[in-house]
């Protein structure tokens, strides 16, 4: 508990100083993200007739604060995500969450460097950030072409590494494939090693970022490994209402072939988006697994007072 409130306290002390706000935005909301891959609390509020959800993340309701001109901003709080639970999970957690106005994906990366510098054990920085697009270590530990689907390649690299249900759990989901091979080999080749900065993703893997202007297959996005542990994500924001309804609708359409519960669209951030974002870069970072790699703890419940077995 204490090294968390060092933590917390380094964090706070990190944007003050860079004359960054913090904000607050809600727990409980009438809607929620579209991800095809999460499950979500819900609850009811009054009479029971009013649906609402524990947010999975507060990045629509941060955004919106920025169209409404607040400018740069961070969030430390809570999260919730159902169905997750194991030793990087825990359905209630931390989450760090910064957005920099007038940054490209670039300067975040620099931001998170610099921040992550000051927190980290200095055993983390031995070896240099390691910063290398998806497209170059998806290559480099699979042979694999991330923006060329070949199933029957996909299916022989899996095979060859002893994962023969990825063709099962895959099937003809380019997207699925990608996220399999790299949660399952390339994470695992980096694993115990430093920091890994992962950007330029494959189009198909957008979720919030915009698209490269020079290259339509890749979107601006930066995934963060501590030892091959996925510790953050983040984006060169996507600006445009109408692509990021477009998605919404992609992702509702997984959604229901997995059968997975309805999700609607967000209006209220689709409308703070056609009210016009500004150019911004952000990034959400999990401060539980952050304290796992801190205090070289191999179980996010054991720096969690209250895991959810004992919540």
């Amino acid at each position: 508990m204490r090294l968390r409130a060092t933590l917390l306290r380094q964090i706070r002390e990190f944007f003050y100083a860079q004359e960054v706000m913090e904000v607050e935005t809600p727990v409980l909301g009438k809607f929620v993200g579209t991800d095809p891959y999460l499950e979500y609390f819900t609850t009811h509020f009054s009479s029971g007739k009013k649906q609402f959800y524990m947010q999975s993340s507060p990045e629509f309701a941060m955004k919106r604060l920025l169209a409404a001109g607040s400018g740069s901003i961070y969030q430390i709080g809570k999260a919730f995500r159902s169905g997750e639970s194991g030793r990087h999970h825990n359905p209630e957690f931390t989450i760090l969450e910064w957005y920099r106005v007038g940054f490209n994906l670039q300067q975040l990366m620099d931001d998170i460097e610099l921040l992550f510098s000051q927190l980290l054990p200095i055993a983390s920085f031995a070896a240099p950030v390691e910063r290398i697009s998806y497209l170059d270590i998806f290559a480099k530990h699979t042979g694999l072409n991330a923006l060329v689907f070949d199933q029957l390649k996909y299916q022989s690299v899996a095979v060859s590494h002893g994962l023969p249900e990825a063709q099962r759990l895959c099937a003809t989901d380019h997207a699925t494939w990608l996220d399999f091979l790299f949660s399952h080999i390339v994470q695992q080749q980096i694993a115990g090693q430093g920091v890994h900065m992962v950007y330029d993703y494959p189009a198909c893997l957008p979720s919030l970022a915009r698209l490269k202007p020079d290259n339509v297959l890749i979107v601006e996005r930066v995934e963060v490994f501590i030892g091959g542990v996925e510790i953050g994500n983040g984006f060169f924001e996507l600006a445009d209402e109408y692509e990021q309804s477009m998605r919404f609708t992609e992702d509702m359409k997984v959604r229901h072939a997995n059968g997975s519960v309805r999700i609607d669209k967000d209006q209220r951030f689709l409308a703070a988006l056609q009210h016009g974002l500004p150019d911004c870069a952000g990034v959400a970072i999990g401060i539980d697994r952050l304290l796992m790699i801190i205090s070289q703890q191999g179980h996010i419940n054991d720096v969690l007072a209250f895991p959810i077995e004992n919540a």
